[in-house]
């Protein structure tokens, strides 16, 4: 009855989106509201009138799709989708593949290049990362083609805030990944986010060219998330995109040691603190012969 109620009631706002199964109990009061409803029928008069809106419908949710909430163990929060054609497709951050790489995922794969010695791949594809648990979440899940947040405040937040929330209030330990102030700010209003001793939460600037100079690079998200989600017993993802191919062991940096602290973010707090600290080891080894040779590798791997 309430799968159905959620059907009936978000019609508009999810024709074509199938809810997941394991995110419709999380997901339902803020489906059901009249926020939701609103928003709905703002989408489809804008379809009606013939504006192209990104990522078309059937491909709203696939970041839900991809990453059911029980196997959540890492989440990536992004602002809005591509407004490109051919850009988005349901994953914050994510291309389609044949499409050219966003300069922010650019920046990404250079960090973790750096960070973990894995070679950037020829695709702009992050598929593989949600298929492991990371739940990459756009903000807003739509956006007019052309125009850069152009559905911001029409009602997504509360629809994506009950997605992380979901998230933070499970027992299993899970690492937050927020990159830039609109991330923080949205994890801020996140109550049992800033409440809970039992994840971590990573803060940086953006990976926007604007902004990635500032403290992106060298941050090593993904090997402090590996670590974390180790030493809690969840088990490593394996961030590597291209056919599994990685650098030999002994041009990798050393596994991010875990330093665990006692001090907890306080809520809204996320830009100064973390729920736990981590401290990186790592070393700057000059490794650009063997990146040379398994991006090549890499690119063959993908053809």
């Amino acid at each position: 009855m309430a799968a159905r109620g959620i059907g009936e009631l978000a019609c508009d706002l999810m024709a074509n989106d199938d809810i997941p199964e394991s995110w419709r109990p999380a997901l339902e009061p803020a489906l059901t509201s009249a926020e939701a409803r609103k928003l709905g029928g703002w989408l489809r008069a804008e379809e009606g009138a013939g504006k192209v809106v990104y990522p078309p419908r059937g491909s709203r949710l696939t970041a839900l799709a991809l990453t059911p909430l029980e196997a959540v163990r890492v989440v990536i929060l992004g602002q809005d989708p591509y407004h490109g054609p051919g850009q988005a497709h349901g994953l914050a951050f994510s291309v389609q593949d044949g499409v050219k790489i966003p300069p922010s995922l650019v920046n990404i794969y250079k960090e973790l290049e750096s960070d973990l010695g894995l070679p950037r791949p020829p695709h702009g594809n992050l598929t593989r990362w949600a298929e492991q648990g990371v739940l990459l979440l756009n903000n807003t899940l739509t956006v007019e083609a052309g125009k850069a947040g152009s559905h911001a405040g029409r009602g997504w937040d509360a629809i994506t805030d009950a997605c992380v929330a979901a998230v933070a209030e499970r027992g299993e330990p899970a690492v937050f990944i927020l990159w830039g102030s609109h991330a923080r700010k949205k994890a801020s209003r996140v109550l049992a986010l800033g409440k809970s001793a039992q994840h971590l939460v990573l803060t940086s600037p953006h990976p926007s060219p604007l902004s990635a100079h500032n403290g992106f690079f060298g941050s090593a998200p993904f090997s402090q998330a590996n670590a974390f989600l180790q030493a809690h017993g969840r088990g490593e993802v394996d961030w590597a995109l291209c056919g599994g191919a990685r650098l030999p062991s002994e041009h990798l940096h050393p596994r991010a040691t875990l330093r665990m602290s006692s001090t907890r973010a306080s809520t809204g707090s996320f830009g100064n603190s973390t729920t736990s600290r981590l401290s990186a080891v790592r070393s700057r080894r000059r490794r650009s012969a063997s990146s040379s040779a398994i991006s090549k590798l890499c690119r063959r791997s993908d053809v």
